[in-house]
């Protein structure tokens, strides 16, 4: 067991890591490349639209265990808010229609024998289709698992899982899809109940963990960017012996009861250790924030299909679309794009169409990594050939897609591996 980790990266994943070696009475010490902690999971004001806005939107279930878990450990389970009861809503852009699918709590899905609970048109048979996803082979992909292409895969199937996986089923990991269905779905409705941050990402996920992490004595340490590893020992027992950081006259020097958990992005962990194994490919979001109130007694989310736009998510005095697979949107000019999301959010929530309200849009080009087979194989596991290095990070073989409850589980992951004399080599 190691007595000090150091966890270089201060995303969601590496503040993870950082509570759970804190919790198991290691002492922390923290860098960030940045002069703010929380990575991609985060909020900022807008000075344009007077408001916090996330960097994007994120949907979390009840049934991410090891996100509930962190935000048990940091004080945080009344951040997040969501309906009492799983339900979503649905928007169909092309047809008008509006309806909710509502969920029964337990395991058996005795929601599909109640018309008014699931999709419009459609019968219990129906959704047997979808069972073949819960045991899909690796190397497929989510379209080629389903065999029959009616109304259940066109307006809940497809586009939950384009949403969830950020990729196309045409091209998306059956692999990833099942491993996220059998940990919601399959647990039943209760498992199921859509949750987001009532105030912001980062008063749900940043700000708690460091202020535990600084009562807990941790060494937090801002704008301090990883530059190289060093390494010592034998063949057998090599052992990550230093760290470098930019600006810094001598490298962080790391004893026998040191280890390390590095949680930064893919790009940046092959530059530190060479001949690291990480996705490479990418694919873009798009949020559209608008600075408007919701209607009265709209749910926090609201799902889109056959349009633009896939999610929308109303708090703190506005309103958030999200854009998933968006690179097709990354040339499209703001405005138009404000313009245009606006006339279907109207459209979908019974809103003025005219004028469209005050509006900011942010396009993250590389979100996530891409949920295909072919990256899948890339993703590294926690532990690497140096006994003391762990990784963390979406990005990292979770079994999920890139989404918050892979990152803290990952994070939660590599700091057992470090701490968990059982698990040593």
């Amino acid at each position: 067991m190691f007595r000090r980790v150091v966890v270089v990266g201060a995303g969601v994943a590496g503040l993870a890591a950082a509570v759970e070696a804190q919790r198991r009475g290691a002492r922390v010490v923290l860098h960030e490349a940045a002069p703010h902690a929380g990575g991609r999971c985060r909020s900022s004001f807008d000075p344009k639209l007077g408001v916090t806005l996330d960097n994007g939107n994120h949907l979390l279930l009840s049934g991410n265990q090891s996100t509930m878990a962190y935000l048990r450990a940091i004080g945080a389970t009344d951040t997040l808010i969501g309906p009492a009861q799983p339900e979503y809503p649905f928007f169909d852009a092309a047809s008008g229609q509006a309806w909710t699918i509502r969920m029964s709590p337990g395991r058996l899905p005795r929601w599909l024998f109640d018309a008014d609970a699931r999709v419009p048109g459609t019968q219990p048979a129906d959704y047997l289709a979808v069972l073949p996803l819960f045991f899909a082979k690796p190397g497929r992909t989510v379209e080629a698992s389903v065999r029959r292409k009616d109304r259940v895969w066109n307006l809940l199937v497809r586009p939950l899982l384009r949403t969830m996986l950020n990729a196309d089923p045409s091209e998306a990991s059956a692999e990833l899809a099942a491993g996220l269905l059998r940990e919601t779905v399959g647990q039943g409705g209760q498992a199921c109940r859509p949750l987001v941050a009532r105030s912001g990402l980062s008063h749900a996920f940043v700000e708690p963990a460091l202020r535990l992490l600084q009562y807990g004595g941790a060494d937090i340490r801002l704008g301090s960017r990883v530059a190289s590893i060093g390494i010592s020992g034998t063949d057998s027992r090599e052992r990550v012996s230093s760290l470098a950081f930019e600006g810094a006259a001598e490298p962080v020097m790391l004893g026998a009861d040191d280890g390390v958990v590095l949680a930064v992005p893919p790009d940046a962990a092959r530059r530190v250790a060479p001949g690291l194994s990480a996705p490479d490919a990418w694919r873009a979001i798009v949020t559209v924030h608008f600075a408007v109130d919701a209607p009265a007694g709209l749910q926090p989310l609201t799902c889109v299909v056959n349009g633009m736009s896939d999610r929308i998510f109303a708090a703190g005095g506005r309103l958030s679309v999200t854009l998933a697979c968006a690179d097709r949107w990354l040339a499209t000019p703001h405005d138009e794009l404000a313009r245009r999301v606006w006339q279907e959010t109207s459209k979908a929530l019974r809103m003025p169409a005219a004028p469209t309200p005050p509006w900011q849009v942010v396009a993250e080009p590389r979100a996530t990594f891409a949920a295909v087979p072919a990256q899948e194989g890339l993703r590294p596991a926690t532990r690497t050939r140096w006994h003391n290095f762990t990784l963390a990070g979406d990005w990292t073989a979770t079994g999920l897609p890139a989404t918050i409850e892979g990152a803290i589980r990952s994070g939660q992951k590599a700091a057992d591996a470090l701490l968990n004399p059982s698990m040593e080599r």
